[in-house]
């Protein structure tokens, strides 16, 4: 079990075309789905990040690290820790990894409660499962914590 940060968090669902956002308070144990971020470049991306950093004055970051259902890492493992480091390059802010293996069976549950399907379903899913990630982090989640320095 980790000690959780206090104050404002934002997490990510990484994803190569689609980065999911969540904006969530540790103190309250509340997240909600926040943005989708798309972008033809890295560029635009994080100039679309750095609105909402700027809009939310996050303490720290919360980065979903898909990994096989073993814990095997992956090439978009090795992708979400790359944008998590550019993430503190960026920001100077800790980022925490956490295993979100389950984040999408749970986005996925939550939207079919809400009777949220089709089209609308698709635009918000990367924002719910980076929800599922910031929950599962304020549950106490399995976590890696980049403040900087690796190891």
């Amino acid at each position: 079990m980790h000690k959780i940060p206090k104050g404002t968090a934002l997490a990510f669902d990484f994803g190569e075309a689609r980065i999911g956002v969540a904006q969530g308070d540790a103190e309250l144990g509340l997240s909600h789905p926040l943005s989708t971020v798309t972008g033809s470049s890295n560029d635009e991306k994080f100039a679309a990040i750095a609105k909402l950093v700027e809009e939310w004055q996050p303490r720290y970051f919360v980065v979903g690290l898909p990994v096989h259902t073993d814990g095997t890492e992956h090439e978009i493992t090795h992708l979400s820790r790359k944008f998590g480091r550019r993430l503190h390059g960026r920001f100077g802010l800790p980022v925490y990894w956490v295993d979100e293996r389950l984040s999408s069976v749970y986005a996925e549950s939550l939207l079919s409660e809400a009777q949220v399907f089709g089209k609308k379903r698709k635009s918000v899913l990367d924002q719910v499962a980076a929800q599922a990630i910031l929950h599962g982090f304020f549950e106490g989640g399995a976590v890696e914590i980049f403040n900087g320095r690796e190891g």
